[in-house]
């Protein structure tokens, strides 16, 4: 008799999914390495640095310490409470521990906020370069996603005339990511007033601020909360957490604070999913915040080391023919514009045709070794994605391989 046939029909908005490029490029280049390659991976969004030693000390004191049982669902008190102080004094929020949904990473938080205020055939306003997880968790949430392009000469920040002409009788959430994954674009105080004036003119829309950068900004730029505005508290879902200014990416912990019915809300979504995040990493989490206002003099001395490489990192593009960027003003990324080298007609010597940035990014690691993202996974179809949270030695050698092979004499275009 026949075995029965399996029935691998998929749930239709897990079927749409597209899968993350920067983890695929990060997987690539991890295998090849195993395989014996020199890649330079560039791709990753997460420090190269060491988690504090105070932070460090306080994990293996919680298992010392038999802090290894389950803790509340939406985090323990202390943990909690240590945010909402860090909130008051730094954003200028004030929240209610009630308010606070400690979760597995800021990316669950995101997630959690979006399912919770978002319906079928909402609208999630989307400013594109994004982070590339933003449009498919607003399909997963049966959202429709609406991007709506910054360019390099606006400095890949959304303008209130183009918001306002995105916005629908459907719009629901604006998601704003400042400091910017991918771009490092950093937005100033009067271009969120300028927002906020579009936004309280739409009585259904909502505004998600993604802060998870909001330490690692560099002079004259700084850091504004969006729901610290007049009049955008009760509108706005505030995501946090501690892995990239902390170096904790490996402790899986952030943070939404948010009115207490989108908190609650979101909070149940926790507690039928997940439960509540790491323990030992939650009381890790409380030392971290102990360090000081701007995560103290030891993140600051990570920041001034992004700075430093920042700056490199730039001043190399810029000299190489064909690339345009401009300075980031935060996070730990560049994406340079890098249309000179993809597009319909060119091809590189010893690999053929690259007609867009995906090919290009191809090319780059198999003829120069050197892993990066294509803009396209960001809504930027002309840029490429540069991690600088990289030692300056790898850095100067990665960008040595780029400027040969991007170099003039190796690409030709079709007359």
């Amino acid at each position: 008799m026949a075995a029965a046939q399996v029935d691998t029909t998929l749930n239709p908005r897990v079927a749409s999914l597209k899968p993350s490029k920067t983890m695929a490029l990060t997987d690539l280049a991890t295998k090849l390495k195993e395989e014996g390659a020199d890649i330079i991976g560039l791709a990753a969004g997460e420090p190269d640095f060491d988690t504090p030693a105070p932070i460090v000390e306080a994990g293996v004191e919680a298992l010392r310490q038999g802090y290894t049982r389950y803790t509340p669902n939406t985090g323990t008190s202390a943990l909690r409470k240590a945010i909402c102080a860090k909130l008051q004094q730094e954003n200028g929020l004030t929240y209610s521990p009630e308010e606070i949904v400690v979760s597995n990473g800021a990316k669950q938080c995101i997630w959690q906020g979006l399912l919770a205020v978002c319906s079928p055939g909402d609208e999630v306003i989307i400013p594109a370069p994004y982070w590339v997880s933003y449009p498919e968790m607003a399909r997963l949430a049966g959202a429709t996603p609406v991007i709506v392009e910054a360019t390099p000469a606006e400095g890949f920040r959304l303008t209130p005339e183009k918001l306002r002409a995105a916005l629908t009788p459907r719009s629901r959430l604006l998601i704003l990511c400042t400091p910017s994954n991918p771009t490092g674009a950093v937005y100033t105080k009067e271009e969120l007033e300028a927002l906020a004036a579009v936004v309280a003119e739409h009585p259904r829309l909502l505004v998600l601020s993604d802060e998870i950068y909001e330490y690692i900004v560099y002079p004259p730029a700084q850091h504004h909360s969006f729901g610290a505005l007049p009049g955008m508290f009760d509108r706005t879902l505030t995501v946090n957490g501690f892995s990239k200014a902390y170096a904790m990416t490996g402790w899986r912990l952030g943070y939404l604070a948010a009115p207490r019915h989108f908190a609650k809300a979101a909070a149940v979504i926790q507690s039928q999913s997940t439960s509540g995040a790491s323990s030992i990493a939650q009381h890790a989490a409380v030392t971290a915040l102990e360090l000081g206002p701007g995560g103290g003099a030891l993140v600051q001395q990570m920041i001034a080391a992004f700075e430093q490489r920042r700056d490199y990192v730039t001043q190399r593009l810029q000299q190489m023919p064909g690339v345009q960027l401009d300075a980031p003003q935060g996070a730990f990324y560049v994406m340079p514009e890098v249309s000179a080298f993809a597009g319909p007609g060119i091809e590189a010597k010893g690999f053929g045709p690259v007609p867009d940035v995906d090919a290009l990014c191809r090319y780059l690691i198999e003829k120069a070794n050197v892993a990066l993202v294509p803009g396209d996974a960001f809504g930027a179809p002309t840029c490429i994605r540069i991690s600088y949270a990289a030692s300056m030695e790898t850095l100067a050698k990665a960008l040595d391989r780029l400027e040969a092979a991007l170099a003039p004499d190796k690409f030709t275009t079709a007359s």
